[in-house]
């Protein structure tokens, strides 16, 4: 495991708490990696009925660190070496109930994951959203096909092109989270509904689960995106993006045909 991500035992819940505040929780490759291992036991180990994912700070999680995306923009990190897609794979595997609890901004990977959640509460200041094109980026973790099953392909659409945030009440309202609740509560009541989960018939559980999603066409849609997300890593539109955030101005696509 690695320092920025806590794992803990609970009831029967594995507790899994992103843990680099200072940094908005943004995800290096040490934390995907342990990320992947803890899914990886939720799935194995009996005593584990249900997981519950959430984080520190006054953010759930930034996105990806953007340190790996100019690695692989610059040929120094190659997509096989990234441990981001071997979690992402575990977290469409996984059979066991996840529960997430969200505070302040959730950006990119921060919300896609979110999707392979099974229950998804969100604090009163929450942020959700998906700035992938913004980046010259495309969607991941088969979000470019679970967002619109979730609220709708023309809102879906609008989400992922313009990569505007969806506030808490609205994040309910579309369907993608289940209840807003008070900052200081909410991963009070993640870990509650997480502990009564455990308590639950875990064979019929994880069946709704698996008759609800497919798991493995989920990766073979994760696998696809994960190539062309590659492909555009090493794009003029991202190095464009990736220049402006450093240089701090809004970039310009306009010289960029494609």
């Amino acid at each position: 495991m690695t320092e920025h991500v806590l794992i803990a035992a609970e009831d029967g819940v594995l507790r899994i708490t992103l843990a680099r505040a200072d940094k908005k929780n943004a995800l290096t490759q040490a934390m995907y990696a342990a990320l992947g291992q803890a899914l990886a036991r939720a799935d194995t180990d009996a005593s584990v009925r249900a997981v519950l994912l959430e984080a520190e700070g006054d953010a759930f999680c930034a996105g990806n660190d953007l340190g790996d995306f100019a690695a692989v923009a610059a040929g120094k990190l190659a997509r096989e070496d990234m441990t981001a897609f071997k979690f992402l794979y575990a977290l469409a595997r996984v059979r066991k109930p996840i529960v997430a609890a969200v505070q302040g901004q959730a950006v990119g990977v921060g919300v896609t994951m979110l999707l392979h959640c099974d229950l998804l509460f969100v604090a009163d200041d929450a942020k959700l959203s998906v700035p992938f094109v913004n980046l010259g980026l495309v969607p991941e973790a088969a979000s470019s096909a679970l967002l619109p099953a979730r609220i709708g392909y023309s809102r879906a659409f609008a989400m992922f092109a313009f990569g505007e945030a969806v506030d808490a009440r609205s994040a309910v309202s579309l369907g993608l989270a289940n209840e807003v609740v008070p900052v200081s509560e909410v991963r009070a009541k993640a870990l509650a509904a997480a502990k009564l989960l455990a308590t639950k018939p875990t064979g019929a559980l994880q069946a709704m689960k698996q008759l609800m999603r497919d798991g493995e066409a989920l990766v073979a849609l994760m696998a696809k995106e994960s190539e062309i997300f590659t492909e555009c890593l090493k794009s003029p539109e991202t190095a464009e993006a990736l220049r402006a955030f450093a240089e701090r101005r809004p970039p310009d696509f306009s010289k960029i045909t494609g």
